[in-house]
C-alpha cells in the first residue's frame, strides 16, 4: 500500500501509524536539553515518565526512561532542573503518541550554564544590544508604572512600598508571572508585550528577589533579552541583589541593583521636591526683591538729576539762548540791509550824475544824423561829418527837434600861448 490515497482507497490507521513510526525511527539517537517539568516513576511497570519543557517556549516533549535511570540520577533528576538527555524518538502505535526513549540523563552544571551565558553575552554585545546610545531615560514622573514580578513577592512589596513612600500618587499596573521555572520566560515576554502596548504605561520594571544561578537563569534567556530590547517603553531591570547581573540587566535601559533601589529611582521624592520648590520660590522672591531695590535706587538717582528735578530750567535757558540768537540774527540782517541800502543810494547818485540825462539837463544836446530811417541815427561828433542840407536830430533834456544844415564850414580854433613872466 504505497500508492496515493483516495476517498475510495484510504489507508487504514495501522498503515499511517506504521509509516509515521518509520519516519520517526530515521531520526536516530539525539541529545536534547531542557527543563524537567514533571517526573513520574511507576514501580510496577519499571518505566519512568518525564516531561521535558523548552525554557524559552511553550513546547514540551514526553520522555520515557528505565526507572533505575531516574533513581540513580538522584537530586539531579528532579522537577525544575535543567538536564541534557540522550535518547531515540519512538512512536507508540497503540496510542499514537510520540516519546523520547531516554538512555542517559545529565544535569547541566553551574559552570556550563555560566559558560553559555557568557557566550550569549558576547553575541548580544556584538549585535549592539548593550550599547549606551540605544538606552532611553525613564520620565521624571511617570503617569503609570508597569511592574512585572511574582505574585505576592517581596520584590513587588519593595518596589510598590518605596515608590509610594516617595510619591504617594504613584500608579502601578502589575503583571504577575512566574519568575523561575519553565513557564517564566514566555509569561514574562507576554507581560512585557501587554505593558508595552498600554499607552498610559511610561516605564516597565522587571523585579525579582535574589536566588541561585539556576533561579535567575530565565533573566539571561536570549528570547527575554531580545523582547526587552524591542520594547518601545523604557525598561528598568531590578533582578536579585547587588552581585547578581543577569543579561537582562545589560539590555535594559536602567539597571537597579535591588527592587528597593528601583522603587526609589522610579519616582521623585515628594518631600525633596517640595523643599526644592520652596527653596526656588525663596530664591526667586529674593532675586525679585533685589531687582526691585536696584531699580528703585536707579529711579531715585535719575529723579535727583537736575534735568529731571526741574526740566523747565533747561528749556528756559535754551529759550533765552534762542531769543538772543534770533535778536542777533535780526539785527545783523537789518544792519546788512541798511548798508546795502546806503550803497544802493550812492550807486544811484553816481549813475544819475554820470548818465546822459544829467548832462542834457546842464544844457548839452546830442546831435544825430538821420540820413537812413532804417538804421539807428549815428551821433555827430564833427562838423566835417555833415554837408549842407543834411537833416539832423537834436536831443535836449526835455525832448528832440529836427534841423537842416545850411552852412557846414569848419571853425578854426586859435591857440593862445601864455608866456610865463
Amino acid at each position: 500500500m504505497t500508492g496515493p490515497t483516495t476517498p475510495e482507497q484510504p489507508w487504514p490507521v495501522r498503515t499511517v501509524a506504521r509509516k509515521i513510526a518509520e519516519w520517526v525511527d530515521r531520526l536516530g539517537a539525539v541529545w536534547v536539553e531542557g527543563q524537567l517539568a514533571q517526573v513520574t516513576a511507576r514501580a510496577g511497570t519499571g518505566t519512568a515518565f518525564l516531561v521535558l519543557r523548552d525554557p524559552a517556549a511553550d513546547v514540551s516533549l514526553q520522555l520515557t526512561a528505565p526507572i533505575g535511570l531516574v533513581r540513580d540520577g538522584g537530586p539531579a533528576v528532579a522537577e525544575g532542573n535543567r538536564v541534557v538527555v540522550h535518547g531515540r524518538p519512538s512512536f507508540f502505535l497503540g496510542r499514537g503518541t510520540l516519546s523520547l526513549r531516554v538512555t542517559e540523563i545529565r544535569a547541566v552544571g553551574v559552570g556550563e550554564l555560566l559558560a553559555r551565558i557568557e557566550r550569549l553575552r558576547k553575541l548580544l554585545a556584538a549585535e549592539g544590544l548593550f550599547d549606551a546610545a540605544r538606552k532611553r531615560r525613564p520620565p521624571f514622573l511617570p503617569r503609570c508604572i508597569g511592574l512585572v514580578t511574582g505574585r505576592a513577592s517581596a520584590a513587588e512589596h519593595d518596589v510598590v512600598s518605596n515608590a509610594t513612600a516617595r510619591w504617594p500618587a504613584a500608579r502601578f499596573r502589575i503583571e504577575h508571572v512566574a519568575t523561575q521555572g519553565a513557564l517564566s520566560v514566555p509569561q514574562i515576554v507576554d507581560a512585557l508585550a501587554r505593558l508595552d502596548r498600554d499607552a498610559e504605561v511610561d516605564v516597565i520594571v522587571l523585579a525579582r528577589g535574589g536566588g541561585s544561578v539556576e533561579d535567575l537563569l530565565p533573566f539571561s534567556d536570549e528570547t527575554l533579552c531580545r523582547a526587552v530590547a524591542d520594547c518601545r517603553t523604557p525598561v528598568v531591570s531590578a533582578i536579585g541583589h547587588e552581585p547578581d547581573t543577569p543579561l537582562v540587566d545589560h539590555v535594559a535601559d536602567v539597571r537597579c541593583s535591588t527592587p528597593t533601589e528601583a522603587g526609589r529611582r522610579l519616582v521623585p521624592d515628594l518631600a525633596e521636591e517640595t523643599a526644592r520648590i520652596a527653596g526656588m520660590r525663596d530664591r526667586a522672591r529674593r532675586a525679585l526683591a533685589g531687582w526691585v531695590d536696584r531699580e528703585e535706587r536707579l529711579l531715585t538717582a535719575l529723579r535727583g538729576r537736575p534735568v529731571l528735578a526741574d526740566p523747565l530750567r533747561s528749556l528756559d535757558a535754551r529759550h533765552a539762548e534762542v531769543e538772543r540768537l534770533r535778536d542777533a540774527a535780526r539785527g545783523s540782517v537789518e544792519r546788512g540791509l541798511d548798508r546795502r541800502r546806503v550803497e544802493l543810494e550812492h550807486l544811484r547818485a553816481r549813475l544819475t550824475t554820470l548818465g546822459p540825462a544829467a548832462t542834457l539837463a546842464r544844457g548839452y544836446a546830442v546831435v544825430q544824423r538821420v540820413d537812413d530811417p532804417a538804421e539807428p541815427p549815428p551821433v555827430l561828433r564833427s562838423v566835417t561829418e555833415v554837408a549842407d542840407g543834411a537833416r539832423l536830430r537834436i536831443r535836449v533834456a526835455d525832448g528832440a527837434v529836427l534841423a537842416t544844415v545850411q552852412a557846414a564850414a569848419p571853425r578854426k580854433r586859435k591857440r593862445t600861448e601864455k608866456a610865463n613872466g
